[in-house]
Formats: structure tokens, C-alpha cells, sequence
């Protein structure tokens, strides 16, 4: 029985190199590590290097929940979204978030908002709050989350993705900017007779690309139908796109999403037609598959990246200065490919 348990004992793992370890192996007290683990000024710079290097060979790796206890700073923000970040937008951001926080020597953690009501959202702070986040982003498409947050009293600062507010809390891509391009390209290609197949009404994306859809075509006094409200799914697009061919009195459609336009350009080849030679099309996201659509999608193109870059930037500055000025919005671009041409009637 002796044995067997000198045994076992071989085989368990070898003990996480600690502090004092570190401290002995360098000749310095534990305080001494403590300090260069928090950057202290008192170290001086021959003692740090020694000490890092110690680190280095002994592959120690300090525990974040200590230092949180040491430093009060965890080095953690948090990342609260909503249920729909399983769409390619709200996904793209997380992504780019977390990217960018890595980056910056962050850690993240997401809390998805069970549902949009109050509680739903307060739980979700709550879980992050409790993980000594320094900071939040808000990811949700109605703008009715972000006026639950804006009357909680949350503890640490926060910024949003909400495109349509003026808040010093906010950093957007200009939804509405990208809307205008994406009419005027069509416009300028010489259609008159344009549809705009929107997203979900509760959606502030989808408001906004309705309104810049709307504002350039009354800028270019040209008459409008009602916006068909979809739900930014390719079997809406392709559903959508055959109820309205049964009367074909457009030459043209903007869609809000780059899913609902594939399932249009489905509709379009069933019906026996052609795009872009009877109907152009022009989607918004410029998603990975875009380029790949036959015929290529012309599309309005988010830079992620560059939005969770500045959304860091500007939570980061909120939290060590909670008086940073406003960092910019990103504007949309056009993307031209072959999904848009000239109106052959």
C-alpha cells in the first residue's frame, strides 16, 4: 500500500511555480516581486530585469485574482450583448473587441442578455460587474437596452455601439452614411424605380439604414415606397424577393443585409431572370461571402476591426480619464462589384 501511494505521489503534476519561489531564486525578498509585478517606482531597474528573468525561466504566470485583490485593477473589461450577437454584425464586433483588447494586455468577458427587459439586463451587469470588470461595451441592436442602461446606475464606464445617439458613451459605424452611398450608387447608375428591403423594425442598424435610404432618395427627389420590414435572413430575402417580382415594377433594391440579398438574387435567377442585367442589387456588411455571390455582391463594407480598436481606445480612456473626449465614428464605404448595373428598362 506504501508503495502504491509513493506512486501516485511520482506521478501528480509538479507544483505552479509561486511568488517566494521567484523571490528565492532571485535573492530578493517576496515584497520585492510583489512590487515589479505592480510596477512599483521604487524598484530599481537592475532588480526588475532580475527578477523578470527569473519569471521568465521559472514560467511563472502571477494569479490575475490576486493581483486584482493587490492592485484593485483586473485588467478585465466586459463585454455585455445581446442574444442576436449570433448575427454576423454583432459577432463581427465581439471578435474585433476582444482583439483589440488582447492588444491592449486585456482580458474579456462576455455576459449575453438572457432578454432585453430590465431584469434581463441588470442580471447580465451584474455578472460582470461582479467580475471586477474596469469596463463595459455594449453590444444590442434595440435601442430600448440602451435606455435601461442609461437609467441604471452602473459603477464603471461603459461605451456603446449605438449608431444613432450623440452620446459621449458612443462609437459607431455611420449606419445611416452607408445607407446614402449604397441609394446613390443605384441612383447615379440611372434607377428611378428603387425598393429597400429593411432589417427588424427594433433594430437600431436597421432604422438607421432606412433612414439614409429614405434621406437620399427625397435629396434626389425621387418618389419612394414603403421599406419592407425583413428579419435579415436569406429565406426572407429570397421570400421577399418573389413576392415582388410578380409585379417587377422596381429596377432596383437596396438591402438592408448582406443574407437578405443573397436570398433576393436567389429570387431573381428562379424567376428566369438576371441580376444585374433586370434587377441590381446592392447588400450591406460586406460579410466574407460577398465577393463569392454569383453574380458578386456590390455591398456597403464595416470595418471591425477598426471599430473594436477605437471602442477599447475609448473605454480605456474613460477609465483612466473619465473626462477623454469623444472618438469618432468610422464612416461605411461602398463596395462595387458586379451585382448592380444600369436599368435595361
Amino acid at each position: 500500500m506504501t508503495e502504491l501511494s509513493g506512486a501516485a505521489d511520482s506521478a501528480s503534476p509538479p507544483r505552479a511555480p509561486n511568488i517566494r519561489d521567484v523571490a528565492k531564486a532571485a535573492g530578493v525578498s517576496h515584497q520585492t516581486v510583489s512590487r515589479v509585478l505592480n510596477d512599483h517606482p521604487s524598484i530599481r531597474e537592475a532588480t526588475k530585469e532580475r527578477v523578470l528573468q527569473v519569471m521568465e525561466q521559472l514560467q511563472y504566470r502571477p494569479n490575475r485574482a490576486a493581483r486584482t485583490l493587490v492592485t484593485s485593477k483586473s485588467r478585465t473589461i466586459g463585454i455585455l450583448a445581446a442574444t442576436s450577437a449570433s448575427h454576423y454584425g454583432p459577432a463581427s464586433s465581439i471578435g474585433a473587441i476582444q482583439d483589440a483588447a488582447r492588444e491592449a494586455g486585456y482580458y474579456v468577458s462576455t455576459a449575453n442578455m438572457h432578454n432585453t427587459e430590465t431584469s434581463g439586463i441588470q442580471d447580465a451587469l451584474n455578472h460582470l460587474v461582479s467580475q471586477s470588470v474596469e469596463g463595459i461595451v455594449v453590444i444590442a441592436p434595440q435601442k430600448r437596452v440602451f435606455d435601461v442602461i442609461s437609467e441604471l446606475q452602473v459603477s464603471v464606464p461603459y461605451v456603446t455601439m449605438q449608431s444613432s445617439s450623440d452620446s459621449p458613451h458612443t462609437v459607431s459605424v455611420d449606419q445611416r452614411g452607408g445607407a446614402r452611398l449604397a441609394t446613390r450608387h443605384l441612383i447615379e447608375r440611372g434607377h428611378r424605380m428603387i425598393y429597400h428591403l429593411a432589417g427588424p423594425q427594433d433594430w437600431i442598424e436597421a432604422e438607421e439604414r432606412m433612414a439614409g435610404f429614405l434621406e437620399e432618395m427625397s435629396a434626389q427627389d425621387i418618389p419612394t415606397t414603403a421599406p419592407i420590414l425583413g428579419d435579415w435572413s436569406a429565406d426572407f430575402g429570397y421570400r421577399a424577393g418573389r413576392e415582388l417580382l410578380r409585379f417587377r415594377d422596381f429596377t432596383a433594391i437596396f438591402s438592408s443585409n448582406d443574407q437578405m440579398a443573397l436570398g433576393l438574387i436567389h429570387a431573381i435567377r428562379d424567376e428566369g431572370l438576371d441580376c444585374p442585367r433586370d434587377v441590381s442589387i446592392v447588400g450591406f456588411d460586406d460579410i466574407p461571402e460577398a465577393a463569392h455571390f454569383w453574380p458578386p455582391l456590390t455591398t456597403v463594407r464595416q470595418d471591425f476591426t477598426e471599430l473594436g480598436r477605437r471602442c477599447v481606445a475609448q473605454l480605456l480612456g474613460n477609465i483612466s480619464e473619465p473626462e477623454v473626449v469623444n472618438i469618432e465614428g468610422i464612416t461605411a464605404e461602398l463596395v462595387v462589384r458586379g451585382s448592380t448595373a444600369g436599368p435595361s428598362f
